[in-house]
């Protein structure tokens, strides 16, 4: 029997992580032969409700569930985790600029971001999911010195698997059949879902493409599907977004389909021109619990428009919240280097340590 992955996900009676938790438990994420422990992190006052959560929990009797741990406050619920859903966030309140927005959850991801650097496993890998998630995710990684910043990351799969989904529904192929889709840079209108390399059965699909219903809807429909579910529903997605964090959080750990790539919010690196040190979604690969920027895909004036636009916007919420990043973590975010190498447990140092003379056995390249 493998040692139990230790999991910590925050706004854990949410609406989210209802629909999260059970497919967890029931393996769908690590494997159908990996035990886990659910470290559940929320506010005081909804720690009844999460409690009769974990009743739930425990009356499915998951046989890979080992235990269920219910914490308020993050420095004990992230002690020694693995993985780490952070989906909790604060609203949007009626009358609140974005502004407003970022610096409450600034001083969340503040906290959780030194958390997670004083009491989680070194090798732990980190999913925001708690809007304004791009810069969630860079407050929580710059408030973490001793982590790398690889380990965090943001969530675009959800705009992702709408963009394939519509795609589908358009074109009529499986999803299962649409490959190289993405999703460009910020969570939020601003996003460049783009299929211009995506193809179905092997065969590029945006020569058959209406281009007007690609630019006029397709593209707007993704940008703003979640204000268009909550028109229709009164309430903001869950279980797609909860689909999301899976699908995020299973090709990270167990690695993309051959021959093709996903969407994941992670700090930049300067790749395509896209400023260093904001979190910004690019097509990536994943392998050995690493992931890697998809380089060489064409960008037309059109998508570089796109492209400068949401990079604008990801500037701007970094310069909101500039008070909040501490200096001595700003070098380690302008200059990271991620590369596909086995063992997901080696980041930074250790990985140029297996570069040294005294390493003799190293196949562990892939691009």
């Amino acid at each position: 029997m493998k040692r139990p992955f230790r999991i910590a996900v925050t706004g854990a009676a949410g609406s989210i992580s209802n629909s999260l938790l059970f497919r967890l438990a029931a393996g769908e994420v690590f494997g159908t032969d990996q035990p886990i422990i659910l470290q559940l992190i929320e506010r005081s006052e909804a720690m009844e409700a999460l409690r009769g959560l974990a009743m739930e929990l425990e009356d499915c009797a998951f046989p890979l569930l080992h235990a269920v741990r219910l914490h308020d406050n993050p420095e004990d619920g992230f002690r020694n985790v693995h993985f780490a859903f952070l989906i909790g966030a604060k609203p949007r309140g009626p009358g609140m600029e974005r502004a407003d927005l970022l610096a409450a959850n600034a001083e969340i991801f503040s906290r959780q971001g030194r958390a997670l650097n004083d009491h989680a496993n070194p090798d732990v890998k980190v999913l925001v999911v708690g809007n304004p998630a791009n810069t969630n995710a860079l407050i929580a990684s710059r408030n973490a010195p001793d982590l790398s910043p690889s380990q965090f990351t943001a969530m675009s799969r959800l705009d992702h698997n709408r963009a394939k989904g519509m795609i589908a529904n358009r074109t009529g192929f499986n999803t299962a059949d649409i490959r190289k889709v993405a999703v460009w840079g910020n969570h939020s209108a601003s996003q460049f879902p783009d299929v211009r390399n995506a193809e179905a059965m092997g065969e590029p699909i945006w020569p058959g493409l209406d281009h007007d219903w690609v630019d006029n809807t397709f593209i707007p429909r993704v940008q703003k599907r979640g204000a268009e579910i909550i028109d229709a529903r009164g309430q903001s997605s869950a279980a797609s977004a909860a689909q999301g964090a899976i699908d995020h959080m299973r090709d990270w750990y167990m690695g993309t389909p051959e021959g093709d790539f996903v969407s994941m919010c992670i700090v930049s690196d300067g790749s395509y021109g896209i400023a260093k040190g904001i979190v910004f979604s690019f097509p990536v690969r994943c392998r050995y619990g690493r992931y890697q920027i998809v380089q060489g895909l064409p960008i037309d004036d059109a998508a570089q428009k796109r492209l400068d636009a949401t990079e604008k916007e990801l500037l701007e919420e970094k310069d909101a919240v500039k008070h909040l990043l501490p200096a001595e973590t700003e070098d380690a975010h302008n200059n990271l280097s991620v590369s596909l190498r086995s063992g997901a447990n080696r980041y930074g140092e250790e990985d140029r340590d297996d570069d040294s003379e005294a390493c003799v056995l190293r196949t562990d390249r892939v691009i």
